[in-house]
């Protein structure tokens, strides 16, 4: 299934011009400072005045954000998913997917239109349905609402309590993926209450376990499996796409139309052991850490697709000095080794490359006094699409080049096909990107880190990750210590996501 609207049709989606949607909020638009907003809002959300929000925020550009009631709504729809305990393997999606939809149901959303599904303890996905006129197809709002663990010993605030400090939003969480649950939830309700009746349903889905690849199952490959009509839609919205900043001009926004694989292997090596006062010279150990050092300065080569390919094109132009005359050289029919080579320190651009494959697990011995019988490694490899997992395990047969090494792959890769750049969509993302983000061009991009849009893709809905978040590069910290959003961003991100799927699903 693919998007067929044409460009035009895009663009007569009924979204009100600025002035119109700003028409009685002159004052929160043109003067208070935005603390002083959002604390009013906070104490007309709460009916008090003791405010529930601050922020550190220069005045507000017009536009860019939502009124001060509802940015006060959504900062506790934010707040209440980052202070609900989600980690994937301790946590409680369920209890997470259940406090939304009593908010939905809350605003009016009938209870028949808002699903919780619990296919195992503590394990949640929500569906909830904002009914059309069924003019077009439905379109689906994805997000995860399962994280990463957080060693609270580790990091500077609370990770699962919502802490704003120098302009940031800090919480595990924060941006990956409440920032856009939180959002679609708010926006939901904010479409429901205006009596707003969208061309197409829009159908949210809250989904578990996309940290482990839905390795259990029981997250969107369960819907899909279980619930396969409910998300019957023409596309999906998701993570994977965000506004690059540098400092506080945005210099692109990115839509990510296709994914690395995620595949993880296991490296083992085995020995009989034996007393530590008498160590020999075989060790387990030893011999993992060689291979694993060889690993270290290996280099899978160079391979670019149709959307790497284009998108370094476009950021040759966004560059300047010899970044983008390596950009430039990587592109050449013959691509020279020395760009390739200085492009590569880059961590972000390295991994647009080339397949790559890191340890990031070890394990090994039993006790202190005994020489090992056994030590492991993990690797986690982001491929390339359309490269085999086979002929990147040989390849790191080749690398490690000890026999004694063995070579296990751990669960099952998912690959999938980019989703198709249809030109009504990149026109109605244009046009509200340029709304808040003027100049900023709107970048395909392959995402080095895996989603659940592999899923979706595979069953027939072409998938989009794109969130309107801004950040600089690696400023997020996702999966990280102290991960963190800047407070500028969440709003301005939650009142883009708004107009864009208004965009969307307007009338054909």
């Amino acid at each position: 299934m693919r998007p067929t609207r044409s460009r035009k049709a895009f663009r007569r989606s009924g979204w009100p011009d600025c002035r119109l949607l700003l028409l009685g909020l002159a004052t929160f638009c043109h003067a208070a400072p935005y603390q002083a907003a959002l604390a009013q809002g906070a104490a007309l959300q709460r009916g008090q005045g003791s405010p529930a929000i601050s922020s550190a925020l220069a005045p507000a550009v017009a536009p860019s954000v939502a009124s001060p009631a509802l940015a006060a709504r959504a900062l506790e729809i934010y707040r209440e998913l980052i202070e609900i305990d989600t980690v994937t393997a301790t946590g409680d999606t369920a209890r997470a997917a259940d406090a939304m939809a009593v908010r939905l149901i809350a605003a009016g959303l009938p209870p028949a239109d808002v699903q919780v599904f619990k296919p195992a303890p503590r394990k949640g996905n929500l569906v909830a349905r904002l009914r059309g006129t069924g003019e077009r197809k439905p379109m689906l709002l994805v997000a995860h609402i399962d994280v990463v663990d957080a060693p609270k010993a580790d990091w500077a605030t609370d990770p699962f309590r919502l802490t704003e400090r120098d302009g940031f939003f800090y919480a595990r969480g924060a941006g990956d993926d409440k920032f856009m649950a939180a959002a679609f939830v708010a926006n939901l309700i904010r479409y429901r209450e205006e009596g707003w009746r969208p061309a197409r349903d829009i159908i949210l889905v809250l989904e578990t376990d996309e940290e482990i690849l839905d390795g259990n199952a029981l997250g969107i490959q369960w819907l899909l499996r279980n619930q396969r009509a409910l998300l019957d839609a023409e596309f999906a919205l998701n993570e994977g796409g965000s506004v690059s900043l540098r400092g506080d001009r945005a210099i692109w926004n990115s839509i990510q139309t296709s994914e690395k694989v995620s595949v993880n292997f296991r490296l083992a090596v085995k020995n009989a052991g034996g007393h530590s006062a008498v160590p020999a010279r075989e060790n387990a150990i030893y011999r993992l850490s060689a291979a694993l050092s060889r690993l270290a300065t290996f280099e899978f080569p160079l391979e670019l697709t149709a959307t790497t390919r284009a998108w370094l094109g476009r950021m040759a132009t966004l560059e300047t000095g010899q970044v983008a005359q390596d950009m430039q050289a990587v592109l050449a029919p013959v691509p020279d080794p020395a760009a390739v080579a200085r492009l590569s320190v880059s961590p972000a651009l390295n991994a647009q490359l080339r397949t790559t494959c890191v340890a990031t697990l070890l394990e090994a011995g039993q006790v202190i006094n005994a020489l090992p019988q056994l030590a492991q490694a993990s690797l986690n490899c982001r491929l390339i699409p359309g490269t085999p997992v086979s002929a990147v395990r040989d390849r790191l047969a080749a690398v490690l080049a000890d026999a004694a090494v063995e070579i296990t792959q751990i669960g099952t890769a998912t690959p999938s096909d980019p989703s198709p750049l249809e030109p009504a969509l990149i026109s109605a993302i244009e046009a509200v990107s340029a709304q808040f983000w003027p100049g900023a061009p709107v970048l395909p991009v392959m995402s080095a880190g895996a989603t659940d849009g592999s899923f979706l893709r595979n069953a027939g809905i072409p998938t989009y990750g794109h969130s309107g978040l801004a950040a600089e590069p690696g400023e997020g910290r996702a999966h990280g210590r102290d991960e963190r959003i800047r407070v500028r961003s969440f709003h301005e991100g939650l009142e883009y996501l708004y107009r864009l799927v208004k965009r969307l699903a307007g009338p054909a």
